[in-house]
């Protein structure tokens, strides 16, 4: 699907879900209650998530070791930065296609294969995520389990964990058996023609070669360890947000929280995660915590434009310091696709 239709969809769900998050609410509410947030606690919940992007560029370095061991923290942060920025400016979520490009710029690294470890990344956010779903609703006393046997938060959960399942073995299957999984791949491509079958082949090839993380026990455990820790310290800061706005309903809460915003914000949307964040953190707050709708989103609203300020500054200066138009990072998935044939020659030899 082009680009456009990709942000015409994102846009029309962004509408939907602020409709349905706003619906019933008079936002003269919400507007009273983040005037009367705590300015202070906000910073710091604000601060706290802006310093989550330094703990994504340490966890980055444990998932580059098979591909490259000695890659800068510099580097990954700038990667990490400009990737967020673009996630939070551009439409079509090409965030992480343009931190892979950026992090290839900096590096002796293929755009491919730091495009494998995010996919990596991404598996194991779900995995701790789902994580801290489900663990809650299965604790004594959780206040809203009826709210997940059956609509959206029935789908939400099991459509999480579907998908959580389905991606990691299939990423178990690359890295187990990469040749067969070439073979497949070279099988389903012979379909295709000649202008993507040979670019295709080859990045998989690329690919496959950066996932093989999944094979070191010790580097799995150590990027799970890094994941449980990063998404701990991100749950401080939703838990510091919401006591900015009075929801002093527990850490545990503020946990189940960015759980549920993260599974929502996968959803397509409009740059930013605009109408998702909302949207979760409504459900999550106002359905299962019993949180009034117009403080629930007094926090969605306070603590998801706090948090995206900095990392969009941080994103554009790296990108100006770099030399990264935005017009490059928005195109950084057709660059990336077209830097996939001079690697031909070597991804045939990955799984050999």
């Amino acid at each position: 699907m082009k680009h456009w239709g990709k942000t015409f969809i994102g846009i029309l769900i962004t509408v939907l879900l602020f409709w349905w998050a706003l619906s019933g609410v008079a936002f003269l509410d919400v507007w009273d209650n983040i005037r009367q947030g705590n300015l202070i606690l906000l910073l710091a919940s604000v601060f706290v998530a802006t310093f989550g992007f330094f703990i994504r560029a340490l966890r980055w370095k444990v998932l580059l070791t098979p591909v490259k061991a000695d890659t800068s923290l510099h580097s990954r942060f700038a990667g990490v930065s400009i990737g967020f920025m673009a996630n939070n400016l551009l439409p079509a979520r090409v965030g992480e296609f343009a931190r892979a490009y950026a992090f290839s710029r900096l590096e002796a690294v293929t755009a491919s294969a730091a495009f494998g470890t995010l996919v990596v990344e991404r598996v194991l956010d779900g995995v701790v995520l789902l994580l801290f779903l489900t663990l809650p609703i299965l604790t004594p006393g959780f206040p809203g389990a009826e709210a997940f046997s059956s609509g959206l938060g029935g789908v939400l959960l099991r459509t999480g964990t579907v998908a959580v399942v389905m991606v990691m073995s299939l990423l178990l299957f690359m890295a187990i058996w990469p040749r067969k999984f070439l073979n497949v791949a070279e099988g389903i491509a012979r379909s295709l023609p000649t202008g993507i079958q040979r670019p295709l082949v080859s990045g998989l090839g690329a690919f496959v070669d950066s996932v093989s993380v999944i094979k070191d026990f010790r580097l799995l455990v150590l990027g799970f360890a890094w994941t449980f820790f990063f998404w701990l310290w991100h749950g401080v800061s939703f838990w510091l947000g919401m006591l900015a706005f009075g929801i002093n309903t527990g850490f545990i809460s503020a946990v189940f929280t960015e759980a549920v915003v993260g599974f929502g914000v996968a959803i397509p949307s409009a740059p930013g995660f605009f109408g998702t964040f909302h949207a979760s953190a409504k459900f999550a707050l106002s359905d299962v915590y019993g949180v009034s709708e117009a403080t629930s989103l007094a926090f969605a609203f306070g603590y998801h434009f706090g948090g995206w300020i900095p990392i969009t500054l941080i994103g554009l200066r790296y990108a100006w310091k770099l030399g990264f138009s935005l017009g490059e990072v928005g195109t950084s998935e057709k660059l990336l696709e077209k830097g996939v044939e001079p690697l031909i020659d070597d991804s045939e030899c990955v799984a050999k």
